[in-house]
């Protein structure tokens, strides 16, 4: 949800990765309703697993409580967004995760100075 967020409201203007330390199959069909909801279509999208690569690779790295397992390389930004998680969650429970995870996203957006900075973050 970050990354489609991100992606979404920086219309492209930002390099944005999205990958998960232990990701799931399938990307939860509440989670794709309720991004539908707001205008914003994952459903084509595929979990892939967070690379030492793509962390190396990016300017910021978001993670959601991945501990120990996310890779840790100097000089860059991490940001670690304690959130509810909506694996095997319903619509209802997945909706306030969302509107937190906006929120979240349009802050780290408007702090932000280089519209070339890259984000990698989980789905």
């Amino acid at each position: 949800m970050a990354a489609a967020f991100l992606t979404h409201l920086t219309q492209g203007r930002l390099q944005v990765r999205s990958a998960g330390s232990a990701p799931a199959d399938t990307v939860n069909p509440a989670v794709v309703a309720a991004m539908n909801e707001v205008g914003i279509d994952i459903s084509a999208e595929i979990p892939k697993v967070l690379t030492a690569q793509a962390v190396q690779s990016s300017d910021v790295v978001i993670t959601m409580g991945c501990g120990d397992t996310c890779p840790i390389f100097p000089g860059k930004r991490y940001l670690d967004w304690q959130l509810d998680d909506p694996a095997g969650q319903g619509i209802d429970a997945v909706r306030p995760i969302r509107e937190e995870i906006e929120s979240r996203v349009r802050a780290l957006i408007a702090e932000l100075i280089a519209p070339e900075t890259t984000v990698t973050g989980p789905e």
